[in-house]
C-alpha cells in the first residue's frame, strides 16, 4: 500500500454508530464528558447508536472505582449507552486473532529486535540528529529464519511510499507521508495486544461508523488505518476536535481548578442540565443561542459547527449557566439536592416541606447548590444563633430597643401572611419617620444571623410566627435585660 484516502464518508444509508471509549485509571474527566456528549449528540441527530466501551487493558491502573465513578458520571449527564458497555481486556483473544490474521496475509511481521538493540539505534539517531524509525531486518524475513528460542513481538508493516490522506469532519483534509508512520508494535512478547490494535478491532467488531474524539489522537488515525486496510475492513468517518483549555490558554489541568464531573457536581453542586448545555457549547455554537435543551440539541447538532481551535473553559460562564438552570428547576427536585447538603454542614433532619416552600425565594440568589444551601441555612438554624460579623455590628443598643418595638407590633399581628405583615412594618416606620430599611436591616441579621437573604417579609413568612417572634425576642431582651 504506497498510498490511501480515509473519505469522510457520508451518513446517507447507513446506520451511525458512535462510541465513547474512556480508560478507567481515574474519573470522569471534563474533557472525555464533552466527547461522550458530542457523540451521543452525533448518533441522536442521526437516529443512530451511541455504544460505551471501557478500555481496561491497562490492568496495573484500571480500577473498579474508577469504572464506577465513569458510569455514575455519564449516568448524571444522562449519557448511558444504548446497549451494554463493552470491557476491552475481555476481548483479548480476538485482538490476538486479528494480530495473528495480518500476520498470515503479510500485512505484519515478527520482529526479534530486543530492547538493547531498539536503544542503541535510537542513540545512534539522536546523535546524528535524525528521526528515529523503526527499520528492523525481520520486515521482509522469511518466515523459516524465525528463531525458535527467542521472543518477539508483532509489528504491522507500514507503507513506506506515498502518503495517506483523512478527511475529517473538524480538522478537514490532513495528509501524512507514509515514511512517518512506524512499523509499530500490535502484540507484545507477552502476547498481550497494544491499546492501537484493540481500537481497531473493537471499534470494527462494534460497528462504529464515525469515530469522534479529541484531537491529540489524529496521529494515532494514520496508524489505525494501517490495520484497518490490511484487514480490508470500512474505514469509518473521523472527527478529532480540539481539546478543552483553561482560561490562560495553557491545556487545561489540575491548576485550573475541578477536572472530573463528579467534583462539579459534589463539590461545586453544579446541575446535570447546566454542565449539559455548558460542554455543549464549549467548540460547538448554534448562533447566538445560549441555553440550549437537550431536543434542541439533538436536533441542531452537526460536526460541522465544531471549531478547529481549542476551547477556554470559563467557570464563571458555567456559573451563570448553572443559576439559569437553578431558576428553571421545580422546587422540589432542588430540596431533595440542598437537603443532604445541609444535613452535611450539621444542621439535624431538616425540613424538607419547608424547605421546597423556600426554594421559589432562595433560588432567584442562587448559582449553585451550595448557595442554595447556605442561603437556606437560616431556616434550621437554632437559637442562639450565630451571627455574621457584619450582623453583629447591625445589632447596636438602638436597633435592639427598636427591635422590641418589632416584636411588639408584629405580636399584634393575626394574620401571618406576607401581605399583613408588609403592611404593619411599612405603617410602624411611616410612625416612627424611618424609611422600611431601618427596621429590615436588623430585623433581618436578628431572624437570620445573616446581612443578606431573601426579601424580610418572605423570611418571616417562611420562620412562621412563634419562630420569628422568639428570634426577635432573643434580640430585644439583650438591650432591655428583660424577657420579651
Amino acid at each position: 500500500m504506497a498510498s490511501g484516502s480515509a473519505s469522510s464518508g457520508s451518513t446517507t444509508g447507513k446506520t451511525v454508530v458512535t462510541r465513547f471509549a474512556p480508560s478507567p485509571t481515574g474519573y470522569l474527566h471534563i474533557g472525555g464528558a464533552r466527547t461522550a456528549l458530542f457523540n451521543w449528540l452525533f448518533a441522536r441527530h442521526h437516529g443512530g447508536k451511541y455504544l460505551l466501551r471501557i478500555e481496561d487493558t491497562d490492568r496495573a491502573r484500571s480500577t473498579e472505582p474508577a469504572i464506577d465513578a465513569i458510569f455514575d458520571g455519564l449516568t448524571w449527564l444522562g449519557l448511558d449507552g444504548d446497549e451494554p458497555a463493552t470491557f476491552q481486556f475481555a476481548r483479548s483473544d480476538r485482538h490476538a486473532e486479528v494480530a495473528a490474521a495480518l500476520l498470515a496475509s503479510g500485512h505484519a511481521y515478527r520482529c526479534y529486535l530486543t530492547q538493547e538493540e531498539l536503544a542503541e539505534r535510537r542513540q545512534k539517531a539522536q546523535e546524528a540528529r535524525r528521526p528515529f524509525r523503526i527499520d528492523s531486518e525481520w520486515r521482509d524475513a522469511d518466515p523459516s529464519t524465525w528463531p525458535a528460542d527467542k521472543s518477539y513481538v508483532v509489528r504491522v508493516k507500514a507503507p513506506r511510499d506515498g502518503e495517506t490522506t483523512i478527511s475529517d469532519l473538524v480538522q478537514g483534509e490532513v495528509t501524512v507521508r507514509n515514511e512517518e508512520i512506524d512499523d509499530f508494535v500490535i502484540l507484545r512478547s507477552d502476547g498481550t495486544p497494544t491499546y492501537m490494535l484493540a481500537v481497531v478491532v473493537d471499534d470494527n467488531d462494534m460497528g462504529v461508523t464515525h469515530v469522534l474524539r479529541g484531537d491529540d489522537h489524529l496521529n494515532n488515525a494514520f496508524r489505525q488505518l494501517v490495520i484497518i486496510q490490511g484487514m480490508g475492513w470500512d474505514v469509518p468517518t473521523y472527527g478529532h476536535v480540539p481539546l478543552i483549555h483553561g482560561s490562560d490558554g495553557a491545556k487545561l489541568s489540575k491548576r485550573h481548578g475541578a477536572l472530573g464531573v463528579d467534583a462539579y457536581r459534589d463539590d461545586m453542586g453544579v446541575l446535570p442540565e447546566a454542565l449539559f448545555n455548558y460542554l455543549l457549547r464549549l467548540g460547538w455554537g448554534h448562533g447566538d443561542e445560549e441555553f440550549i435543551s437537550r431536543e434542541k440539541a439533538v436536533e441542531w447538532f452537526d460536526m460541522a459547527d465544531v471549531g478547529k481551535s481549542p476551547s477556554r473553559f470559563d467557570i464563571a460562564k458555567l456559573q451563570n449557566l448553572n443559576g439559569h438552570y437553578l431558576r428553571e428547576a421545580e422546587d422540589a427536585r432542588l430540596a431533595e439536592l440542598v437537603l443532604p447538603r445541609l444535613v452535611q454542614a450539621g444542621y439535624e433532619n431538616p425540613d424538607l416541606a419547608l424547605l421546597t416552600r423556600a426554594m421559589p425565594v432562595l433560588k432567584v440568589r442562587a448559582k449553585d447548590l451550595n448557595e442554595l444551601a447556605e442561603g437556606a441555612a437560616f431556616l434550621f438554624a437554632k437559637r442562639p444563633l450565630a451571627f455574621s460579623e457584619k450582623a453583629q455590628a447591625l445589632l447596636t443598643d438602638e436597633a435592639r430597643g427598636r427591635l422590641a418595638a418589632i416584636h411588639e407590633r408584629l405580636f399584634s399581628v393575626s394574620d401571618w401572611a406576607l401581605e399583613a405583615l408588609e403592611a404593619s412594618l411599612k405603617a410602624m416606620a411611616e410612625d416612627l419617620g424611618l424609611g422600611l430599611g431601618k427596621l429590615a436591616q436588623p430585623l433581618r441579621a436578628a431572624l437570620t444571623g445573616q446581612t443578606t437573604s431573601p426579601g424580610i417579609f418572605d423570611v418571616l413568612v417562611l420562620l412562621g410566627r412563634d419562630e420569628s417572634l422568639a428570634r426577635i425576642g432573643a434580640q430585644a431582651d439583650a438591650a432591655t435585660g428583660s424577657h420579651i
